[in-house]
This record gives structure tokens, C-alpha cells and sequence, in this order.
């Protein structure tokens, strides 16, 4: 496609490689990203034309190279890989100004064409490309039956029953992702900022309420998919309030299903028979931050 400031990624798909023009302007914002911290497939390959001075970078790799990977359908050969963009981060930063992203590429050249001593010459269906920054994920929370099968037709509980809650991201046209439950606070009305409120995960992903004496909620382990997280949270109300009534409001976010757990990206429970914080997926020092009540 034309470089413009919606498509800042130009693909030129040649007989034998393809030619990636990326404007350094790559989310339309004025702001240039570094070259530096551009790459192509999961090589990582680096550009083979960039300067402090330019405002594109451009990459040239052979179709087989920097990671690609090979499709072939009955009417054509499909080769794929990836413009990445991972922003070093300075050290102990207090805030960010950039989030990574992928632009999936493709090019598809004709299996069925008239042969001749001059190459196929080769055609380019449009890439859809997804900047992680720009795009609303479509998440959802919903309360589960007991078994997990089905979501539950009553919002309705009796103190001692137990609430099957299932978060869960559509991540279909997006590389694959993990999903994370950074925090849910339980409120009397359904502004989440009320002065009468309860934590039960707070610290990116620490289900604080498994540590209550009377309470035995966790994280299920393991997860049903990578883009699905589920846990279980003992019925409560708030002392003295006559409504029986609670608002529950999370935060979830993703990372890439690639990238380890981390203390920002993890599920942590707390397990009385150890007197341990454990993940649902990861090593378990990166709960130890739940301990200290600071991730």
C-alpha cells in the first residue's frame, strides 16, 4: 500500500524477497519511533537502510529468511512474518509513552500462472495490521455456572455459595494472547471509585481475597485457553449494608502469549496448606510481590 499516515507500512512482495518501508511515524501521532527499535519476523532481522536523519526504515529479506513461515493452499503459496516494534524502556521508568506492537504481513504469489523464463510475477493481498496501542480488544467478564459450562442465568447468591467469574478477550485477528486480571474491586453502587469498596485482586493479578481466613478463592489453574482466565470467589456482602447488593468492576489487559509472566503479568493465589502465593502459570517468584503488597 501507498505510504500514508494510516498505513505507515509499504510492502513490496518481489520474486524472490520483500521489501518493507515502515515511516517512522508508525502510529499517526507525529511522534517517530527509533529505527533501532524496529525488526522484521521472529529472527528479529534489523533494516538494512535507516539513519537518526530519515523518516522511513526499510527492510529487504528473502522470502524464506528472518523467521517466515510458508502457507500453501491450492491456489497459492503464502509467505508470513511480522514487523515488530519493541520499545526499549529506560531503566526504572515511572511512566511509558509507547506500547509494542506487531503488523502481521503477507504475500501471496499464484501456484496456477502461465510459466516463462521471467518470474511469476507476484501479487500482494492487503495485510491486516493491528497496532495494539490504537485497537479496542473486545474483553468480557461473565459469571459462570459451577462446572464452568455454561454462563450462570442467575446473578443471584447465598452467602456460602461460591462465584465463578470467567474473563476472557476475542483475539482472533491479533497474534496470540495472555490474558491478565490486573484488579476487581467490589462496590455498593456501580461508580468503582465509592469510598465503601473491597479489593479482592489488587497488585497486578494478586487474588488478595484466598488470604481471609473464611475464604478459599483462587485462580483456576490451569486455563482452558491462553485468552481465558478464570477464579472462583467466595460469596460476600458488606457488613450493615440492608441492599444485599454488589457491583463488581475489573481490570484486564493482555500481553503476548510468547512473553514470560512477569510481576505486571501474572495470576497469583494464595495456597493456605503452603502459606505460598502460587501462579497459574510462571516461576513463582514473580508472586513474591504480593506478599509485600507491591508490584
Amino acid at each position: 500500500q501507498a505510504m500514508a499516515p494510516l498505513h505507515p507500512v509499504a510492502v513490496q512482495c518481489q520474486e524472490a524477497q520483500l521489501v518493507v518501508t515502515v515511516h517512522r511515524d508508525l502510529f499517526g501521532t507525529g511522534r517517530l519511533v527509533r529505527a533501532a527499535d524496529l525488526s522484521l519476523g521472529s529472527a528479529s532481522c534489523l533494516p538494512v537502510v535507516w539513519s537518526t536523519s530519515e523518516t522511513t526504515v526499510t527492510f529487504v529479506a528473502g522470502l524464506h529468511e528472518c523467521g517466515s513461515t510458508l502457507r500453501v493452499t491450492p491456489d497459492s503459496l503464502i509467505y508470513t512474518t511480522s514487523l515488530n516494534y519493541s520499545p526499549v524502556l529506560p531503566s526504572n521508568p515511572v511512566v511509558i509513552r509507547t506500547s509494542p506492537a506487531v503488523v502481521p504481513i503477507e504475500c501471496h504469489y499464484p501456484r496456477r500462472d502461465n510459466v516463462s523464463s521471467h518470474g511469476v510475477k507476484p501479487t500482494w493481498a492487503p495485510f491486516r495490521y493491528t497496532l495494539s496501542s490504537e485497537e479496542r480488544l473486545p474483553f468480557s467478564l461473565r459469571l459462570m455456572s459451577d462446572d464452568w459450562s455454561a454462563e450462570r442465568a442467575s446473578a443471584v447468591f447465598q452467602l456460602g455459595e461460591v462465584l465463578h467469574f470467567q474473563a476472557g478477550v476475542d483475539a482472533e485477528n491479533h497474534v496470540p494472547l495472555r490474558l491478565f486480571v490486573d484488579s476487581c474491586v467490589a462496590t455498593l453502587t456501580p461508580d468503582r471509585t465509592s469510598s465503601l469498596q473491597y479489593a479482592f485482586i489488587e497488585f497486578s493479578g494478586c487474588l488478595v481475597d484466598g488470604q481471609v481466613d473464611d475464604a478459599t478463592s483462587t485462580f483456576i489453574s490451569p486455563r482452558p485457553r491462553q485468552d481465558v482466565l478464570q477464579f472462583a470467589v467466595d460469596a460476600f456482602k458488606f457488613a450493615g449494608d440492608s441492599s444485599n447488593m454488589i457491583y463488581v468492576t475489573c481490570h484486564l489487559k493482555v500481553s503476548p502469549a510468547d512473553q514470560a509472566p512477569d510481576p505486571l503479568n501474572k495470576a497469583c493465589s494464595f495456597n493456605k496448606a503452603s502459606n505460598l502465593w502460587d501462579p497459574v502459570e510462571g516461576t513463582r517468584d514473580i508472586c513474591s510481590c504480593c506478599e509485600m503488597r507491591s508490584c
